[in-house]
């Protein structure tokens, strides 16, 4: 947790910046908009009204919740982010079940990481917290989110490391599972970035966890395969700000977002961090790969469940 991630940069231009615009009629450079009925502008001008509205009851909610003990913060955070991620147009197909199912290890979640969508996805898939970057904290109205969730600030700071340490363990002591993002920033959505052994300290943070891959990958845009060339349309990466970006993906009529929950990893099986890291990167990068080309993991690849979220 003390390397500091370096952001992928991009070959080509991005979309959303300067002179990029969406052809009329449209939601998005590559496919038009299948509803016309409504205007993907005022499609999002009313999913952002809802999400705020939304939002700031959620806020009010957990504010209460957190404070009370068992297990109905975690259980509205989930709802929470269900919800969010209905009224935004993503369907979530889950392939696979969590460990925490049939394990009473705390569960280590670490999974690809492409965009801020992840949050809203993994947050409405799994029963679990994150671990974030320590700059997510000075985001506007997602830091209050993000700590109404519960989630775990880590810095690049050497000095703080033993401070993170100790509460990740106290939330694992106390039975809570973790999203961990191993490659230490967002891909562009073609590839799963090497990640990056200092996050796996987590299996040392004194109490017994379990290690699951997770593959996330959009892959139905508008009810249609998402090919190469726009993929990058959902990422989020490089030097994108992250207000555009929302306000494009709002515009979009359906978006689908495929989970893989792989079998779980022992971390006392590896004899080190940097084998666990690797090992959990390729089994995540290998499905990833699957699902962009439109075909799914096989089942001996993945923990025996198959279903839709929301």
């Amino acid at each position: 947790m003390t390397d500091k991630p370096r952001r992928l940069r991009r070959k080509t231009a991005a979309p959303f910046g300067p002179g990029w615009t969406v052809p009329d009629g449209g939601s998005g450079p590559v496919f038009g908009d299948r509803e016309g009925a409504v205007a993907p502008a005022v499609r999002a001008v009313i999913r952002s009204i809802l999400l705020l509205i939304w939002t700031l009851l959620g806020v009010s909610v957990q504010a209460i919740l957190i404070a009370l003990p068992g297990r109905p913060k975690i259980v509205f955070a989930r709802w929470f982010w269900a919800v969010f991620s209905r009224v935004l147009g993503i369907r979530v197909r889950l392939i696979g079940k969590p460990s925490y199912r049939g394990d009473r290890r705390p569960v280590v979640f670490a999974s690809g990481h492409s965009s801020w969508l992840d949050i809203a996805v993994l947050g409405a898939t799994l029963d679990a917290a994150f671990i974030s970057k320590d700059d997510v904290a000075e985001w506007p109205m997602v830091s209050l989110v993000a700590r109404l969730g519960r989630t775990v600030f880590v810095s690049r700071q050497r000095s703080s490391t033993g401070r993170e340490l100790a509460e990740i363990s106290d939330r694992l002591t106390e039975g809570g599972n973790l999203v961990l993002f191993p490659e230490g920033t967002t891909s562009d959505g073609s590839r799963v970035l090497p990640f990056r052994s200092p996050f796996f300290a987590v299996a040392d943070a004194g109490t017994p966890v379990v290690i699951q891959p997770v593959s996330v990958v959009y892959d139905r845009l508008d009810g249609l395969p998402i090919g190469r060339n726009s993929r990058p349309l959902l990422a989020w990466y490089g030097d994108m700000a992250i207000a555009p970006h929302y306000w494009q993906t709002a515009r979009r009529a359906r978006v689908r977002a495929t989970v893989v929950l792989h079998p779980p990893l022992d971390p006392a099986r590896f004899a080190s961090r940097k084998a666990l890291a690797n090992a959990s990167w390729r089994v995540v990068a290998a499905g990833s790969a699957l699902l962009r080309q439109n075909r799914d993991p096989a089942a001996s690849d993945v923990t025996h469940s198959t279903h839709a979220v929301g």
